[in-house]
């Protein structure tokens, strides 16, 4: 019998996905044994700054890999909007499921929706992207840091230290937090962080053996779509430090992918889209990179 051990955070949101890829590699693998490894990391445990801040959306990842190379943990489950667009050298990506509801959530407990929201409120948020978008549509608000756990996050809005905060609607729906979207925030007015909604299994790139395993649970459609967001990030040298969205939608054939990048100081925006060909995903995500440059995006990441 293969004993299969997986790292992941600690958090319950990366224990719920870690748990849905656990479960689902027990049905495409009968008599597989897969075990957790639980562990805490950087990104984890400092919640007094942004994540620009103290160095970027790796943090989440490093302590994972760590195990991997001494041999703890087989392979570790990621949300793949926090994976860094170049993965650490020794590394892969075997398997991305199928993408849960790409869209962000506005929760609040006494408004309907970011139009509905007071003069001034007070709005949660540490994502550079959401507050781009946020300062675009209503300038007025006042946006506040937020971070934490969903968990964490929720219970600060009914705390009464927010009028309104904005998170995945994925991570809501995964951990049973559904009636606590009160709007979807969806494109095309407003985009997600490249990559939301779908998780990945990051393994060794030398142990073939774990990454078949795991390539069981890979998804073609979820692959191709992220694959020309993260392309399109990478052109840009997107990053946390970057407000960057985007959504690449497959419709047969072909590939729309819709790109934009933000200021968080006064919410100007550019955007750009492009339709290509699904054989060619990569080609597609420079191709918006480089139409959001030429309207002015490299001033925008820059400042």
């Amino acid at each position: 019998m293969t004993t299969l051990r997986i790292a992941t955070r600690k958090s319950p949101l990366a224990l719920w996905q870690t748990e849905h890829v656990a479960e689902r590699l027990r049905v495409a693998h009968p008599g597989l044994t897969v075990e957790l490894v639980p562990l805490s990391t950087r990104g984890d445990e400092i919640l007094d700054r942004s994540l620009a801040a103290i160095g970027g959306k790796g943090l989440f990842l490093k302590e994972l890999e760590l195990a991997m190379q001494r041999g703890e943990a087989d392979c570790a489950v990621h949300s793949l909007k926090d994976v860094p667009m170049t993965l650490e050298p020794g590394f892969a990506l075997a398997a991305i499921l199928p993408r849960a509801d790409h869209a962000d959530a506005f929760v609040s407990n006494h408004f309907d929706g970011l139009d509905a929201l007071p003069q001034d409120a007070r709005v949660g948020t540490s994502s550079l992207r959401r507050q781009a978008q946020l300062r675009a549509l209503r300038p007025d608000l006042q946006l506040r840091d937020l971070r934490g756990n969903v968990n964490t996050r929720l219970a600060k809005l009914d705390g009464g230290d927010y009028d309104a905060i904005v998170l995945a609607c994925a991570g809501l729906q995964r951990l049973g937090f559904d009636a606590r979207i009160r709007a979807r925030l969806d494109a095309p007015g407003w985009l997600p962080a490249p990559a939301q909604g779908a998780i990945a299994i990051e393994t060794r790139d030398d142990d073939p053996r774990i990454a078949a395993l795991c390539a069981a649970l890979d998804d073609a459609a979820t692959r191709t779509c992220v694959a020309a967001e993260r392309a399109m990030n990478r052109a840009l040298d997107g990053s946390c430090h970057v407000p960057v969205a985007g959504l690449a939608t497959l419709q047969g054939e072909c590939l729309l992918l819709q790109g934009l990048v933000g200021a968080t100081a006064d919410g100007r925006c550019v955007r750009a889209q492009a339709e290509g060909p699904a054989q060619a995903p990569e080609a597609l995500g420079i191709e918006v990179a480089q139409a959001l440059l030429a309207q002015g995006a490299r001033a925008l990441i820059d400042g």
